[in-house]
């Protein structure tokens, strides 16, 4: 099947990577957004969001005409639904930007047509949600229109490589509407592209996420034995590692981003009484930070007045992506205890935190601090020299949540060194 036109809604971290790549594919792209702050950005060229590479391809896709930004759905051949799925305070699914994307599609429905959800979903999701919501129209799905599914499955950093090398799974509600999703990626996807129906690719993604979620939470429970059995978790883990049917992650202060830290909880909300280790998991991550205040508390004696300098905001390394990071949680949490804190992140500088104080630069955010914190493990931050940094701060203690900084050189430039996962022996 052919395609020659597509409308995208939603121009977050994947949408808009997606709707670049299509139109500089040849494709002609409606790339669709409801918030106008990004709407005036993109059409004057300007991103609201950091992609190595990604603000070229835009361009390129803007110049070239293929690419249109718009607030409004327009006719097309193919509808990508690319919104974000949050969760509410109970950990139940929010598919209200889902739902809202469905329903502008459907007065621009035609014969023909494939609509793809591409936003990560609980299982049944495209079944029993979208495919109702479309039917409205007078149409019916695998008979006058076609519909699937399609997990995204990049790494932030990464997105554009990924987007096009990685393997592509289509889940069609029909062979049909498989099929026509393989011929739209196919546009531009070197990767395999594999076939399966609707519920099971929904499934694959949530698997995926669910897995590493999983085994982060074991990380974080071997740096929590760690501590209190006086042992270098990192030491341990490498150990460990050398056994040929073993991978233990890295521990660290949390699990953030909207992909590991949101799926497992679909799961979970579609059918709690099976699934109690995803839900243990999940709570044990959820928890970190409040375990890391705890552990800071042992450590460093009570935080009330303590000046802090709390380096890397991100859920991530190497991203500017705040959503769901454990590293604000944190901050937030020093906060509480009465902790004045300084916040720095080098791909965030000017992030506004309600209630921390965010600093354009390390040197600023260091200053006048008395504890210097590593929250996550910017290659800029792991690189810093403590021999420049013992002259830019009074602080003398430092704390690295990431296993980034290398003990024998802080301590050589007189810093009091203090690493997650690593308990006193006595």
């Amino acid at each position: 099947m052919k395609f020659e036109s597509v409308c995208v809604l939603g121009l977050g971290y994947i949408g808009l990577p997606t709707a670049s790549t299509f139109a500089t594919n040849g494709l002609r792209v409606i790339g669709v957004d409801v918030n106008p702050q990004i709407i005036a950005g993109l059409q004057n060229g300007e991103l609201h969001i950091y992609e190595p590479g990604l603000r070229t391809v835009v361009q390129a896709a803007l110049r070239s005409g293929n690419l249109r930004i718009r607030a409004e759905v327009e006719p097309a051949d193919a509808f990508i639904i690319a919104v974000p799925t949050p969760f509410y305070e109970d950990k139940s699914a929010d598919m209200r930007y889902v739902i809202s994307a469905t329903e502008m599609i459907l007065p621009h429905l035609r014969r023909g047509n494939l609509v793809v959800l591409e936003s990560t979903s609980p299982p049944r999701t495209t079944l029993d949600l979208v495919r109702p919501i479309l039917e409205r129209s007078g149409l019916k799905a695998g008979q006058d229109f076609m519909l699937a599914y399609t997990p995204e499955r990049v790494l932030p950093g990464q997105i554009l490589r990924e987007l096009i090398e990685n393997t592509r799974i289509i889940g069609g509600i029909d062979r049909a509407s498989a099929e026509a999703g393989r011929d739209l990626y196919g546009t531009f996807v070197r990767g395999d592209i594999l076939l399966t129906d609707a519920t099971t690719a929904e499934m694959v993604k949530l698997m995926e996420n669910t897995t590493r979620d999983v085994n982060i939470a074991i990380a974080n429970e071997f740096a929590r034995l760690a501590d209190r059995f006086g042992v270098d978790v990192w030491e341990a883990i490498g150990l460990a590692n050398r056994h040929p049917r073993v991978k233990i992650l890295n521990p660290g202060p949390g699990v953030g981003g909207h992909c590991i830290s949101v799926d497992p909880w679909f799961f979970v909300d579609a059918a709690p009484d099976i699934t109690p280790l995803i839900k243990t998991a999940r709570q044990v991550n959820d928890s970190q930070p409040h375990f890391v205040i705890d552990w800071l508390t042992r450590i460093l004696g009570p935080l009330s007045g303590r000046k802090v300098a709390a380096l890397g905001l991100a859920f991530k390394p190497d991203v500017d992506d705040l959503r769901e990071s454990p590293a604000i949680e944190i901050a937030h949490l020093l906060h509480q205890a009465g902790a004045q804190v300084a916040c720095f992140d080098p791909f965030k500088p000017d992030a506004e935190l309600p209630g921390l104080k965010t600093c354009q630069t390390i040197e600023a955010a260091i200053a006048e601090a008395e504890i210097v914190m590593m929250l996550v493990g910017h290659a800029q931050l792991r690189g810093l020299d403590p021999m420049v940094l013992r002259e830019q701060t009074t602080a003398r203690i430092a704390v690295d949540m990431v296993n980034g900084w290398q003990p024998a050189a802080w301590q050589a430039a007189g810093f009091d060194l203090h690493r997650l996962g690593v308990g006193h022996r006595g």
